[in-house]
């Protein structure tokens, strides 16, 4: 297997307890409301939010589409293992949490390099016997596809719930294609993959919104978050068979807000709810 060579950016090198870079995982963490930043985290959050006040939805929408895709998959297929590659800190309703409610006997893998993640992870993790935590970059897939406790507790040879939630964006450069073709390589027939990109969805308007947060992220500290097209996107799932949850007229990859929501829709969504998709899609 052939490995990609992504782009180094400041995002990519861990940053663990560093109080003076920002931390994708606590800023993420912080949009949901979490409380695991630091002072520099704060700040990026402040200059989105200037650019964009209601960018929170943007996380919100993102975690909401990764509790609705997991109750799909955990209670309409047979998988049995998942592998949730860049799971971030540890918030209210994590996949293993929401999978296990199904089939708690379904084995979940979560892949992260950044120490203190991996620190939270773990101590959240002590006491589960079906959910294990390793440690490698998900933008090298031959790492994390080759880690010994990896490959002891999935079997390749068997489907995968393959995870890329809120990941891709962050990789400069264009070698996405590539990183998620060796994922989906990886994976058996009748395999899924859970996959969500911040989205310019090329409406003047929304394009707008969409550059300026990117603008905030790319040439500020954390050196990265790409808004890409639905072309752009779409390119990095090959050969998948996209699940259409909203009914015929369905694209497969939609603002993550709509993406089979909870109920009806009663309040118009936010334009910066409409700056993330995402889609399941199947390896026939």
């Amino acid at each position: 297997m052939s490995e990609a060579a992504p782009e180094v950016t400041p995002s990519r090198v861990p940053v663990g307890i560093d109080p003076n870079r920002p931390s994708i995982a606590r800023v993420y963490d912080g949009f949901l409301g979490g409380k695991d930043h630091y002072a520099i985290d704060r700040m990026v959050m402040a200059k989105v939010t200037e650019a964009v006040p209601e960018a929170a939805d943007i996380a919100r929408g993102n975690r909401g589409f990764l509790n609705r895709a997991c109750r799909f998959l955990s209670t309409q297929t047979a998988i049995e293992q998942y592998l949730d590659c860049g799971s971030g800190l540890p918030t209210a309703e994590n996949t293993h949490q929401i999978v296990h409610r199904a089939n708690p006997e379904a084995r979940i893998v979560y892949v992260d390099n950044d120490p203190v993640v991996l620190a939270h992870g773990r101590a959240l993790l002590e006491d589960e016997e079906f959910t294990h935590m390793v440690e490698a970059d998900i933008f090298r897939p031959k790492q994390v596809l080759d880690h010994p406790l990896v490959r002891r507790i999935i079997d390749f040879s068997q489907p995968v719930v393959l995870m890329h939630v809120g990941t891709l964006h962050h990789l400069e450069g264009d070698s996405g294609p590539a990183v998620m073709g060796e994922y989906i390589d990886a994976l058996a027939p009748g395999s899924f993959v859970v996959f969500s990109h911040f989205y310019d969805p090329e409406v003047p308007e929304l394009t707008a919104l969409a550059k300026r947060i990117e603008n905030v992220l790319v040439n500020g500290p954390m050196g990265a978050g790409r808004f890409r097209t639905r072309a752009e996107i779409e390119a990095m799932l090959p050969g998948l068979e996209i699940i259409k949850p909203n009914g015929e007229g369905d694209v497969g990859l939609v603002p993550c807000a709509e993406w089979w929501p909870d109920g009806p829709v009663l309040r118009n969504p936010s334009p910066a709810s409409r700056c993330i998709a995402g889609l399941v899609g199947r390896k026939p």
